[in-house]
């Protein structure tokens, strides 16, 4: 279960947004019981990178054991 404010795993592509599968977001929103969110995508300095509104099938939880990994990304 995703819940507000939880990070998430991007299962694949944004491409509108410059955001690429295993990018992390943070949930800032829950539409229809799960079916979307709202969710922010923050470089390592702060700045937001994007807010986009994804379907549940777009994201994942993050699991245990996982580490993040930093990219730069071409619109900031």
């Amino acid at each position: 279960m995703i819940k507000e404010l939880d990070s998430v795993v991007l299962v694949s592509d944004v491409p509108e947004h410059g955001l690429k599968s295993g990018d992390i977001g943070t949930v800032v929103m829950i539409h229809g019981g799960e079916k979307g969110f709202e969710i922010e995508f923050v470089a390592l300095d702060g700045e937001t990178i994007a807010v986009a509104t994804l379907p549940a099938g777009k994201v994942r939880p993050v699991r245990h054991g996982e580490i993040p990994h930093a990219r730069r990304v071409a619109n900031a």
